[in-house]
């Protein structure tokens, strides 16, 4: 049994602001733990290229977080100029937040309240794709390419 929808959540972004998950109603959207300071931290550009080529139909979604390797150390204002100055990150990005213990994080990886994935990310940059009605569709690895992952559903 689901416990609630994707789009039940709120969460806060990296400017302050609380954002209301069912504004992404009718889109696809990619939720992706982010770090500085990873060997993955290059998917920054892709995630970007995702959001200005398909910004229309998915939303690109980045949720800083320190549990891997302490490879994102810094406070919010820091991790927005990183991402600003460094790849031009223009899509959604939310507060930094313990992927291991954040309610998000637990519908994602609970079949109990996701309806299948039992899958947490092992990584930064692990992606979860949700569909257009708030249900996750897949899970994607952190080595896996976020163009890849697109381009497998447009």
């Amino acid at each position: 049994m689901i416990e609630n929808s994707f789009h039940d959540f709120k969460m806060t972004a990296l400017d302050g602001k609380l954002i209301d998950f069912s504004i992404y109603k009718g889109k696809k959207v990619m939720v992706v733990n982010t770090a500085s300071r990873c060997r993955y931290t290059p998917q920054y550009e892709e995630l970007q290229e995702l959001h200005e080529r398909h910004g229309s139909k998915l939303a690109v979604l980045g949720f800083p977080a320190n549990n891997f390797g302490n490879q994102e150390p810094g406070p919010n204002q820091e991790i927005a100029g990183f991402c600003k100055m460094n790849y031009s990150v223009t899509f959604q990005m939310f507060e930094k937040i313990d992927v291991t213990t954040h309610p998000l994080y637990q519908w994602l990886s609970d079949p109990a309240k996701n309806g299948w994935n039992d899958q947490a990310p092992s990584w930064n940059f692990c992606k979860y794709l949700i569909d257009e009605n708030g249900n996750l569709l897949k899970f994607y690895a952190a080595s896996v390419n976020p163009l890849f992952v697109v381009d497998s559903i447009f």
